[in-house]
């Protein structure tokens, strides 16, 4: 699917069971379907849609009806485009009507599990403390650093000598934080129309990244049982494309939690061996292991076409912007000449923090585990208890359970989850196609009573949805990002 062009297919697929009988007259379900599509993201903004006669030909509808639809999703803003153009997917350009919230902050009481991540603890504050002491010493220096503080650089290769990776500050490129390290490679690496292969579901913002560099999404179905991984389906992607990316998330697979063995991923280099396939692997969770053996034990694998992204946003917090990318020094010296059209490096004080925080001898981590841990299994307990007819396998890591729904409701369970003040992420935002409609990723960063709140607003929201189910009504405002 083009980023700039919605094909019929992948219309219908997206849509799936978008009708409900007494939910209302046919035009206003199909634009309800439409704009939860757009704010959720599987729509991509300015995207043209099929014709009013495709539309209404592939679903069984009058053209009458899909006309209907059209207009009033161009009256809410949520098209462009007048009669004889090509209708094609925006936001509204203002408040919409009856939002409290048109800025897409959460209401009074929301709860938002749209975000799987952690809180600073006491340690940040105290790092950029510190941090604010050494800066004077740094500004004599003009402040840009293409490749990152030297001091830096060494701190995190330090972190990858530890795991049994030999690894030079030369091999180290400091970054606005993982993302903005997977689109420095997507501009260095992928031409428009390139497939880009991935482990299927992933990090939301990843595909969008793809998207955005004009890569084409080829994904990989992770498992439903076993290990996950399929990884002669995974190198077969790779060579038979000819792709010249590989994006995966092995530790721990963001939404899943799961992580590759390491047999596997010896498996999956010694398969891509003399490929032109660059192998990014996103270790942004690489230190959230919270049962078994650590990850980064499993992860101590090396090839000159392996490239690794790192970041503090999920192990610290999300608001240190610091990221690094791990790879040949060839291919570090080309981002550093190729970043400057993008942007002009890492602010000096956050860099400067980021090392009093890695250098604590991994105490913070250490003391965040076992918080996670309660909370996850916290959750489990408790949507056993109020949902026992969903699944929620035990991830060995990570920040979010990946959850098994009895139907394929998790576009309309959102939207009525929404209203009774709970803020999700649907399944399908973790894919392409439409996929995932039976799953939910549900954070278990929150404190055990907050978490006992949602779980009461999302039953109660399934429990609704049982009695009457319907598509989405109406969730008004900015496209959310998930994290």
């Amino acid at each position: 699917m083009s980023p700039r062009s919605i094909g019929l297919g992948p219309l219908v697929h997206h849509l799936g069971v978008w009708r409900s009988s007494g939910a209302g007259a046919a035009y206003r379900q199909l634009a309800a379907a439409v704009r939860l599509l757009i704010l959720d993201g599987r729509l991509p903004l300015a995207a043209r849609l099929p014709g009013e006669r495709e539309v209404a030909q592939a679903l069984g509808l009058s053209r009458t009806t899909v006309s209907a639809a059209y207009g009033r999703l161009r009256d809410d803003g949520f098209l462009v485009g007048g009669q004889g153009e090509a209708a094609r997917t925006s936001l509204p350009a203002g408040p919409a009507p009856r939002q409290p919230q048109p800025d897409g902050s959460p209401k009074p009481g929301m709860i938002d599990l749209t975000a799987a991540v952690l809180p600073a603890d006491p340690n940040v504050h105290a790092a950029y403390v510190r941090a604010l002491e050494r800066l004077p010493a740094n500004l004599p220096g003009h402040g840009y650093e293409p490749e990152g503080l030297e001091e830096l650089r060494e701190t995190v290769a330090q972190g990858y000598r530890r795991r049994g990776l030999a690894t030079s500050p030369g091999q180290i490129l400091i970054t606005h934080g993982a993302h903005n390290g997977l689109v420095h490679l997507l501009r260095l690496t992928v031409r428009p129309g390139a497939p880009v292969v991935f482990d299927h579901p992933t990090y939301p913002q990843a595909i969008d990244a793809i998207l955005a560099a004009g890569g084409r999404p080829t994904p990989v179905a992770l498992s439903d049982d076993g290990d996950g991984w399929d990884v002669d389906s995974l190198v077969s992607a790779c060579r038979s494309s000819g792709a010249p990316m590989a994006y995966l998330v092995l530790d721990h697979n963001n939404p899943t939690g799961r992580m590759m063995r390491a047999p596997d991923r010896a498996r999956l280099l010694a398969g891509l061996k003399g490929s032109e396939t660059l192998l990014v692997l996103d270790e942004t969770l690489v230190e959230l292991t919270l049962s078994g053996p650590p990850a980064l034990s499993a992860s101590a694998v090396d090839a000159p076409r392996v490239v690794r992204l790192g970041s503090m946003s999920k192990s610290v917090w999300g608001g240190l912007r610091i990221g690094w990318i791990r790879a040949d020094r060839a291919v570090i010296q080309r981002l550093a000449q190729s970043r400057a059209s993008f942007d002009l490096g890492v602010p000096i004080l956050e860099q400067l923090a980021a090392v009093e925080l890695l250098n604590d001898g991994g105490a913070a981590l250490a003391a965040r585990r076992p918080l996670l841990r309660a909370r996850r299994d916290h959750l489990r307990a408790q949507l056993a208890q109020r949902l026992p007819d969903w699944t929620c396998p035990r991830p060995a890591g990570g920040l979010s359970l990946w959850v098994r729904l009895p139907a394929p409701i998790s576009s309309a369970l959102v939207v009525r989850a929404e209203a009774e003040g709970l803020r999700l992420a649907a399944g399908p935002r973790f894919g392409v196609d439409g996929a995932f409609e039976r799953r939910l990723r549900l954070p278990y960063t929150l404190p055990e009573p907050v978490l006992d709140q949602a779980v009461d607003r999302l039953a109660k929201a399934a429990k609704a949805l049982g009695r009457r189910p319907k598509p989405a009504t109406a969730i008004r405002g900015r496209l959310l990002p998930v994290y």
